[in-house]
């Protein structure tokens, strides 16, 4: 039986829970959790009534019981972060909770959407704590969490610079900036084209949430670093809803070609609504083969946080005058993107 078989119907040994419980749970890519319970339903281990999923019989003869002996599980406090705000940090997430209220809609042709305001403060906590923002110069590529508000509301970072592609973002900053007496530095950017020269080398800290496909993971990662100083820091994130192992591997050996090693892995530091407006991240339920209800508001998407150090100069593996193609949708790894449900 598959690992991910596994995890479920020892899941299911406790109780009875609903597909959202479950994905909530999910460590694998969003496309293998749903196959696998497909595949768990179709062969008559599990099945489904009023919104739960269970154990049948059959299944029931699967899994070791012996397992609801033993417990464990995340800190509640920490939610397995490693790191909690306190003092000044706390003033400062209320104040971006409130500045950033009427932020942009995410846009599902750039793949948008913006973390919980309490894993943005969080990760301003942790790069204070590793000494990356008092009096550090910081570049962000892509911003549509507002790290960049954050950041600069803690009055810390010598330099806030943002790279992205959506205009409406910067107009967005521009404004914050002005009624807040904030200084961010905003330039709209594609990261499939060269960088600009006057940012190479510039600054001490890089921080994205990048596209993950395999290209864009590339693309985003090399110009942070390309961006980055001698001994330069770098912060992203990379989720397992929608980048496999496979993918995980490919960005680890990127790092080391780039003469960086990676100092933390912090897993599931981040959580991501996945219903606005004007996108929607849950459509991949109809490749379920059991009808599901809407979700109540469980934030499944998650993104682990990796922090890495570069050894001496930056070797980006993109050069930084040189375009590069970027795929957009991996059909491979991913069935989140609403985009591969629209006819275009």
């Amino acid at each position: 039986m598959r690992r991910i078989e596994t995890q479920i119907l020892n899941s299911l040994i406790e109780s009875e829970k609903s597909f959202w419980e479950l994905l909530d749970e999910n460590k694998f890519t969003v496309k293998e959790f749903v196959a696998a319970l497909n595949d768990l339903f179709r062969g008559g281990l599990i099945n489904a009534r009023e919104d739960k999923i269970y154990l049948t019989e059959k299944g029931l003869r699967q899994v070791n019981k012996t397992h609801l002996e033993f417990k464990g599980k995340i800190c509640d406090k920490c939610e397995g972060k490693r790191i909690i705000f306190n003092g000044k940090f706390k003033e400062i997430m209320e104040d971006f909770t409130r500045i950033t209220k009427n932020r942009p809609l995410p846009n599902a042709n750039f793949f948008q959407g913006y973390m919980r305001e309490q894993d943005v403060i969080s990760r301003v906590a942790l790069m204070h704590h590793y000494n990356d923002l008092a009096g550090k110069s910081l570049i962000l590529i892509g911003d549509d969490d507002l790290l960049s508000v954050a950041l600069a509301l803690t009055d810390l970072p010598s330099r806030i610079f943002v790279l992205d592609i959506d205009v409406r973002l910067g107009e967005h900053i521009k404004g914050i900036c002005k009624e807040y007496g904030l200084n961010i530095e905003f330039q709209q950017y594609d990261v499939s084209n060269p960088l600009p020269k006057e940012l190479l080398s510039a600054f001490d800290v890089f921080s994205s949430e990048p596209l993950e496909t395999l290209s864009g993971l590339k693309a985003f990662i090399s110009r942070g670093v390309a961006c980055l100083k001698e001994n330069g820091v770098g912060y992203f994130g990379l989720s397992t809803a929608e980048a496999s192992h496979r993918k995980w591997r490919a960005v680890e050996k990127m790092l080391l070609q780039m003469n960086c090693v990676i100092t933390d892995i912090i897993r599931d530091f981040s959580r991501y609504r996945t219903l606005y407006e004007t996108v929607n991240y849950e459509m991949f339920t109809k490749r379920l083969s059991f009808p599901v209800s809407g979700n109540p508001g469980i934030y499944w998407y998650k993104s682990s946080l990796f922090r890495f150090e570069v050894l001496g100069e930056p070797k980006p593996i993109i050069k930084p005058d040189k375009s590069i193609a970027i795929k957009y949708i991996d059909r491979r790894d991913d069935v989140t993107n609403p985009l591969l449900y629209s006819k275009y």
